[in-house]
């Protein structure tokens, strides 16, 4: 059998890509997203509930995202989007919406938001990108 040194745990290949963001603040962020599409604040109270986690969580967290740019934030009151992280909360709605449609259609269901949450921080935009023109064409 051939010898392949291109294969690496989960773990590695994260520490491969150098990223700055986890799987959370991924969950944390599209929530931001999704919450602040009506122009209203967003306030950790409503945040927490959302996500099924404690207030001081979602303080943290959102502490954690003020700290790589991407929201405003005061400690217990609303929190706000910065440029970049409209941009990326932009996508990873977009990200969640493609593989809801992909995985409704391959497991014939009307939701899958489980199967959604459990891979969708492992795949790259070039795939989000190439199933959204998949399902464009044959879905």
């Amino acid at each position: 059998m051939p010898q392949n040194d291109n294969f690496y745990t989960l773990k590695g290949y994260s520490l491969l890509e150098h990223t700055k963001i986890t799987s959370s603040m991924e969950d944390y962020l599209e929530m931001i997203y999704r919450l602040s599409q009506d122009n209203q604040p967003v306030r950790i109270k409503e945040l927490a509930e959302c996500l099924h986690v404690k207030p001081s969580s979602a303080s943290k967290m959102t502490g954690n995202l003020r700290k790589q740019g991407l929201v405003g934030f005061e400690k217990y009151g609303t929190v706000s989007l910065t440029t970049d992280g409209k941009e990326l909360g932009e996508y990873l709605l977009f990200r969640h919406q493609i593989l809801t449609r992909f995985f409704c259609y391959v497991n014939q269901k009307n939701d899958d938001l489980e199967q959604v949450e459990k891979v969708e921080h492992f795949i790259d935009p070039e795939t989000v990108y190439n199933i959204q023109k998949w399902l464009d064409k044959f879905a």
